[in-house]
């Protein structure tokens, strides 16, 4: 499975980390930046990665910045994308399975690296349920639509 993924500064220790360990399981990892620990906007590299998933570039991103909360403002920003935060295992659990959430967002300075893997797996690993979830995910679905429609 192909993933692609950014960070801005505060994240990038941890994009690297999950990066290598999820090569490590034969992932194919895309990196969309940023490369150092110096200071960078998340907007630029939310966008990019919100924007390759949102196009069907690539079915599932992670995003780190200090907290994962402006990495995941951004993203669901962009139509088709579901953005969360796993903020606890339970959660990186539900993003999935309720959710189905195809951008992760992760907090660099929140979280320890191990267990932000744990939870990047935990929601790879799940399935989504559909059922009573799906419907409310086309509510959704729906709802960008006639909201990007009111606004033309």
């Amino acid at each position: 499975m192909e993933i692609c993924i950014a960070a801005d500064h505060a994240g990038y220790r941890l994009k690297e980390f999950i990066k290598g360990r999820l090569a490590d399981k034969g992932f194919k990892v895309v990196d969309f930046g940023t490369d150092s620990e110096d200071s960078v906007d998340y907007p630029d590299y939310a966008s990019k990665v919100a924007e390759a998933v949102s196009k069907g570039e690539y079915k599932y991103g992670i995003l780190i910045c200090g907290t994962g909360i402006g990495m995941c403002i951004v993203a669901n920003k962009y139509p088709g994308i579901r953005a969360g935060i796993a903020y606890s295992d339970e959660v990186a659990s539900l993003l999935k399975r309720h959710n189905n959430v195809n951008i992760l967002c992760l907090g660099g300075r929140t979280m320890d690296y191990e267990t932000a893997f744990k939870r990047v797996l935990t929601w790879l690993n799940e399935e989504f349920e559909g059922g009573r979830h799906e419907r409310r995910i086309n509510k959704i679905s729906r709802l960008e639509v006639e909201i990007c429609r009111s606004y033309k």
